[in-house]
C-alpha cells in the first residue's frame, strides 16, 4: 500500500492543483467552533487564484450553510460555492416533486433543532411517523439526545412498508459540543438493517461529486484536489470520483494513531496523497 506525503500546510501543494473541495466539519471546524488558522488558510488558497468549493454532507441546503460558516469568522469570498449533500437532494426532489405535483408527497423528515430548511419550498406534507410517510428524508442525527432505539422504533412502520429513504448526510459519526455521537449515516445503517431501502446522498457517493463538477466544468481531474478528515467519506470518494486528496488528522481522526489510520485505509481501500496534521497555511 502506497503511503501519503506528509505536508505542513496547504502552501506546500497550491501550486499543483486549481480547484479544492474542502470539507467543513472537521477540517475547518468542530462542534464548539473553527480551527486555528483554518480561516486564513481557506483565504490564502482564495488569494491564491484557486476555485474553492466546501464540500459538505450537511443536510442543510448551500446558502444556509454558507451564512453560518460566514458568522463563525470565515471570510464569505473565500470560497466560490458551498454545496451540501442536502442541497444536492433538495434539488433531486424538487425535480421528482414536478413529474407528480397532482399528489404531495408525504415525507417524514428526521432532522436537528427542529430544522425544516432540507425541505422549505418543496410540495411535500410533513409528516410525524414511518406510517404515514410516502418518503423518508433522513437529513440529520440528534445522536446526542436519544438513543438509537429512537430511530428504530420512529422507522420501523416504513420499513414494514417499504418506504423508501433519502440519506442526505452519510456521516455516521458527527462531532458536537461534548464530543462525538453516531451521525444521521448511522440512523440510515439501521433502516437497512431492519429492512428498509436507502439511496445515500453525499460523500462518497457520486452525485455530490457530479454536481460539484458541473460548476468547474473547465478543470481536469488531475487539477482537482478534495480535503477532509474522514478516510470512508471523503479520501474513498474523492478515489472513486478519480480526484486527488488530503486527509488531515484532526475531527474524527484526531485521537487515531498511524497505525489505526494504516488500518483504514487497508479497510477502505482508499490511500490520500498527502497528510496534514491541521488545515494551516
Amino acid at each position: 500500500m502506497s503511503m501519503p506525503e506528509t505536508i505542513a500546510g496547504m502552501s506546500a501543494i497550491a501550486d499543483r492543483f486549481d480547484a479544492f473541495l474542502v470539507d467543513q466539519f472537521g477540517v475547518l471546524r468542530d462542534g464548539r467552533g473553527p480551527y486555528p488558522g483554518a480561516a486564513a488558510a481557506l483565504s490564502a488558497l482564495k488569494q491564491a487564484g484557486k476555485t474553492v468549493i466546501i464540500l459538505s454532507n450537511s443536510g442543510k441546503r448551500s446558502a444556509e450553510n454558507s451564512k453560518r460558516l460566514a458568522k463563525l469568522g470565515f471570510d464569505a469570498a473565500s470560497w466560490d460555492w458551498f454545496l451540501t449533500s442536502g442541497e444536492v437532494a433538495w434539488r433531486m426532489l424538487a425535480r421528482e416533486s414536478e413529474a407528480q405535483a397532482d399528489r404531495p408527497t408525504a415525507c417524514l423528515l428526521i432532522s436537528r433543532d427542529g430544522d425544516t430548511s432540507p425541505i422549505d419550498g418543496l410540495p411535500l406534507r410533513r409528516v410525524d411517523s414511518g406510517a404515514d410517510a410516502d418518503v423518508i428524508l433522513l437529513a440529520a442525527s440528534e445522536g446526542d439526545v436519544y438513543p438509537l432505539d429512537h430511530y428504530r422504533m420512529l422507522l420501523e412502520p416504513a420499513a414494514r412498508r417499504g418506504i423508501p429513504c433519502l440519506c442526505t448526510n452519510p456521516d455516521k459519526v458527527m462531532l458536537t459540543r461534548e464530543g462525538t455521537a453516531f451521525g444521521a449515516g448511522r440512523i440510515a445503517e439501521l433502516y437497512q438493517e431492519i429492512g428498509g431501502d436507502v439511496r445515500w446522498i453525499g460523500k462518497p457517493f457520486p452525485d455530490i461529486y457530479a454536481t460539484a463538477r458541473e460548476f468547474i466544468t473547465g478543470i481536469d481531474a488531475s487539477r482537482i484536489c478534495c480535503v477532509g478528515d474522514s478516510i470512508e467519506h471523503d479520501i474513498g470518494g474523492a478515489r472513486e470520483a478519480g480526484l486527488s486528496s488530503v486527509l488531515v488528522t484532526t475531527g474524527i481522526l484526531a485521537q487515531a494513531s498511524a497505525e489505526e489510520r494504516q488500518a483504514l485505509f487497508a479497510e477502505h481501500g482508499a490511500v490520500p496523497d498527502f497528510l496534514l496534521p491541521a488545515f494551516i497555511w
